[in-house]
């Protein structure tokens, strides 16, 4: 693992919108359609499809005001807690998640994921189940030894973690560091769901350049399995799109579980 810093997401000043508007859009020049969306929902519908990942509860740490990756995951767990690092992300999931005026919409995965499911009439019925699971969502410090600081939560049946080891870690030990400090949160037979970017060291939004760390899929193999993890299922989906925006050859989801 190898890594190439400008700035860190929840260190320095993070443009949450922008980095919406960029990567995760609707918009007709959003060209990662593709890669941020629709490849890893169709991998996310498939993995909880299959049925062996369910429960009470799933804590989902994760980069920026992301929630895409949570709508296959509402129809198997009850309880959702989102756990963020910076202000700005949490400011904007609660617009979000109360209907605030000027909210970032997210139609159009929900929508992509009702397909997904066959059921492409019920788009605002998903909305709003994704909506009611939501307990919770707590600002965090990856710093710390324990994440959420003061705040108690339940140890979850699945921890989901979208581009956090990525964004938030300096090098190969940091990476093993703040894995250790999410799997605390996992229950003995619980199931990790990692997404990340495979070979990346760099995003952009607007000027600023942000660190991604680099690592391989037999990197993060490594890591996860020496943490004591039985990896269930790994897919990379390389790249199709064209941008020198970020620069990543391939996304990675990996399911994993503790043995009880």
């Amino acid at each position: 693992m190898d890594s190439t810093c400008r700035k860190f997401y929840h260190v320095d000043d993070f443009d949450s919108r922008g980095f919406l508007d960029t990567y995760f859009s609707d918009k007709p020049e959003m060209v990662f359609e593709n890669d941020m969306l629709k490849s890893p929902l169709e991998e996310l519908h498939h993995i909880f499809k299959a049925g062996h990942i369910k429960g009470e509860t799933v804590i989902d740490i994760s980069i920026g005001p992301l929630v895409y990756h949570l709508y296959s995951a509402c129809e198997f767990f009850k309880h959702i807690y989102i756990l963020r690092f910076t202000d700005k992300c949490v400011m904007e999931l609660n617009r979000w998640l109360n209907t605030c005026t000027g909210a970032f919409q997210w139609n159009h995965t929900s929508t992509y994921v009702t397909a997904l499911e066959g059921n492409s009439d019920q788009c605002e019925d998903k909305e709003m189940r994704l909506k009611t699971a939501i307990k919770q969502i707590v600002k965090c410090d990856i710093k710390k030894e324990n994440i959420t600081d003061l705040v108690v939560l339940p140890q979850a049946d699945c921890v989901i973690t979208v581009g956090i080891l990525d964004l938030s870690s300096k090098d190969q030990d940091d990476c093993i560091r703040n894995l250790r400090k999410i799997d605390k949160m996992i229950k003995p037979g619980g199931h990790l769901i990692l997404v990340g970017l495979l070979n990346a060291t760099y995003f952009m939004i607007g000027q600023d350049r942000f660190h991604v760390l680099k690592y391989d899929e037999n990197d993060i193999r490594k890591v996860v399995t020496e943490e004591g993890f039985i990896i269930d299922h790994c897919n990379v989906l390389k790249r199709k799109a064209v941008s020198d925006l970020i620069d990543y050859e391939a996304v990675i989801v990996l399911t994993a579980h503790r043995e009880k």
